[in-house]
C-alpha cells in the first residue's frame, strides 16, 4: 500500500512540478537544473534597482526623455527578471517565476539598444552628417524598428513555448525556433549598427576634418565626450555578446547544457547587462550633450535650425540633420 501510495504521488508531482519542492523532488524537475543563486541574483537585484533610480534622476534632470524612455524600459525588466530569479531559489520548480525571468529577461537588452541607436544618431548630428550613410532620423528608425521586430519574434516563441504541454514536443520546439529567430535577427541587427558605426568613423577620421568643431558647437567637453563613446562602444559590445549567447543558449533547448549552466548565464547574461547598464549611466548623455539632445525645440531661421546649445551660445544645423 505504501509503494502504490508513493508511486501515485510521485507521478502526481512529475505531472505537476509546481507541486514540488527541494524536499519531495529531483532537482532535474524543475524549471532549471540548479538552485539559482541568492546572492548573485540579489546583488544583479540591488545594482538594476540602483540603475533604475539613477536613470530616473537623470533623464528627468536634463530631459532625455527618448533616451530615459528606452532605458527606463530595459531597467525595468531587468529588476522584474532578478527578482524572478531570487524567488526561484525558493522554489525552483515553479513555472510562473521561470516565465518571468525567462520572458523580460530574453526581451529586456532590446530597450538598452533602442537608448544606444538614440545616442548614435546625436553623435552623428555633432560629427556632421555627410559622413553617414543615413540622415540621423533614419539611423534611429531603422534599427529601432528591427528591434520591435525581434522583440515581437521573442516573445511569440516564448508564449508557444510556455503554453507547450508534455505531449505537445512540436509546439515546444517551434517555440525555441521562434525565439532563436528573433535572437538571431537582433545579434545580425547590432552586426550591421557595429558596421556603420564603424565605418562613420572611419569616414570622419579620412576626411581630416576638425573632429573638434561639433564638440565647441554643443558645448562638450573633449574628455567628456570621448569617454561617452568607449562607453557607448563598451555597451553595444556586451549586449552583442550577451545575445549571441541567448541564441547558442536556446539552440540546445531548455534542457540543454547552457540552459543549465548557471555559471555561465550569470557572466555571459547578467555580468554583461550590468555592464551595459552602468556603462549607460555613469556616461549618461545628458551629460554630454546637455540640452543639446532635444533638437526638436529648435527653432528654424532662414532655412536653418538654430539650436539653444545649454551654453548660453547658438549653433546652426540643417534642417535634415533633425533627430528623433
Amino acid at each position: 500500500m505504501s509503494n502504490s501510495t508513493s508511486l501515485y504521488t510521485n507521478a502526481t508531482l512529475y505531472n505537476n512540478t509546481n507541486l514540488c519542492t527541494l524536499q519531495t523532488c529531483p532537482i532535474d524537475w524543475a524549471q532549471v537544473h540548479y538552485v539559482p543563486s541568492l546572492a548573485g541574483n540579489a546583488f544583479y537585484l540591488a545594482i538594476f534597482s540602483l540603475v533604475l533610480v539613477v536613470q530616473v534622476f537623470l533623464g528627468i534632470r536634463f530631459r532625455t526623455w527618448t533616451f530615459f524612455a528606452a532605458i527606463f524600459g530595459g531597467e525595468v525588466l531587468e529588476v522584474l527578471g532578478y527578482a524572478a530569479r531570487v524567488q526561484m531559489h525558493f522554489n525552483p520548480f515553479l513555472s510562473n517565476p521561470f516565465l518571468m525571468y525567462l520572458i523580460v529577461l530574453t526581451i529586456a537588452p532590446c530597450f538598452l539598444s533602442a537608448g544606444i541607436y538614440l545616442c548614435f544618431s546625436r553623435i552623428v548630428v555633432i560629427y556632421g552628417e555627410m559622413y553617414a550613410r543615413f540622415r540621423p532620423r533614419t539611423y534611429t528608425i531603422i534599427f529601432i524598428t528591427s528591434d520591435i521586430f525581434s522583440l515581437v519574434l521573442q516573445a511569440v516563441g516564448g508564449a508557444l513555448a510556455d503554453t507547450a504541454t508534455g505531449e505537445s514536443s512540436s509546439q515546444l520546439q517551434s517555440g525555441i525556433n521562434i525565439m532563436i529567430a528573433g535572437l538571431s535577427f537582433q545579434v545580425v541587427s547590432l552586426f550591421i549598427f557595429m558596421s556603420l558605426c564603424a565605418d562613420f568613423a572611419l569616414r570622419v577620421r579620412r576626411s581630416g576634418a576638425d573632429a573638434f568643431a561639433g564638440l565647441r558647437r554643443c558645448g562638450c567637453g573633449v574628455g567628456r565626450f570621448y569617454g561617452f563613446l568607449i562607453a557607448l562602444a563598451l555597451a553595444t559590445l556586451t549586449i552583442f555578446v550577451r545575445s549571441c549567447f541567448r541564441v547558442a543558449e536556446l539552440q540546445g533547448g531548455f534542457n540543454g547544457k547552457l540552459a543549465n549552466d548557471q555559471v555561465t548565464f550569470m557572466i555571459l547574461e547578467g555580468a554583461m547587462m550590468v555592464v551595459a547598464s552602468v556603462t549607460l549611466t555613469v556616461c549618461h548623455p545628458g551629460l554630454v550633450f546637455r540640452r543639446f539632445w532635444n533638437l526638436n525645440r529648435a527653432r528654424v531661421e532662414m532655412g536653418a535650425e538654430k539650436v539653444d546649445l545649454g551654453n548660453g551660445n547658438s549653433g546652426v544645423l540643417h534642417d535634415e540633420t533633425r533627430a528623433v
